[in-house]
C-alpha cells in the first residue's frame, strides 16, 4: 500500500497532467507478476529511441575520445568492462572505416544485451554488424590469455594511451 502511495506521488510530481491518469492507472493496477505466462506486458510503455546517425565532421581524435567514453559508460557492467578493455587495446590502432564500424556497433543497437550476446557468440550477429570489428571483439571476448577482467579501467588511464 505504501509503495502505491509513493508511486502516485512520484507520478504526480514528474508527469505532465495529460499523462497522469494513464500512468497513475498503470501504477495502481499493476503488481509484480514475474514471468507469468498470462502476462500480456500491456503495461509496459515503449519509449522510442531516435535513430542512430553517424556523426559527420568529427576528427579521428575526437571520434576516438567519444568512442572511448561511450565504451566505458554503458548500460550494463558486463559491456562496460568488455568494451572499455577492448577500446583500451584496439581503439588507437583503428583506421577510419574501422572506427565507423565500431561506432555503429556500440551505438546503433538499443539493447546492450544484444551486443553482449553477439560478442560472446550466444546469438548470431546480424549482417549489418558483422565485419572486421565484430570478429575482433568476439576474439577479444574469448580471453585466450585468461586475463583477469573484473573491472573497467578508468577513463584517465585509457585517455593517456590516445595522446
Amino acid at each position: 500500500m505504501l509503495s502505491v502511495l509513493v508511486a502516485k506521488r512520484l507520478v504526480s510530481g514528474v508527469c505532465p497532467k495529460s499523462l497522469r491518469p494513464a500512468v497513475a492507472e498503470l501504477v495502481t493496477t499493476r503488481g509484480y507478476k514475474g514471468e507469468a505466462p498470462d502476462d500480456s506486458r500491456g503495461d509496459i510503455i515503449e519509449i522510442p529511441l531516435p535513430p542512430w546517425t553517424e556523426k559527420d565532421g568529427e576528427t579521428m581524435d575526437i571520434k576516438r575520445r567519444r568512442l572511448l567514453f561511450q565504451s566505458r559508460k554503458r548500460g550494463m557492467l558486463e559491456n562496460c568492462i568488455l568494451l572499455s578493455l577492448f577500446a583500451k587495446q584496439y581503439l588507437n590502432t583503428m583506421n577510419e572505416p574501422q572506427l565507423r564500424q565500431y561506432d555503429r556497433l556500440i551505438n546503433e543497437p538499443s539493447n546492450d544485451w544484444d551486443i553482449y550476446y553477439w560478442a560472446t557468440e550466444a546469438q548470431p550477429v546480424p549482417d549489418v554488424y558483422a565485419g572486421e570489428i565484430m570478429d575482433l571483439l568476439k576474439e577479444f571476448t574469448k580471453n585466450k590469455d585468461q586475463e583477469q577482467r573484473l573491472d573497467a579501467p578508468n577513463l584517465e588511464y585509457l585517455d593517456k594511451g590516445s595522446q
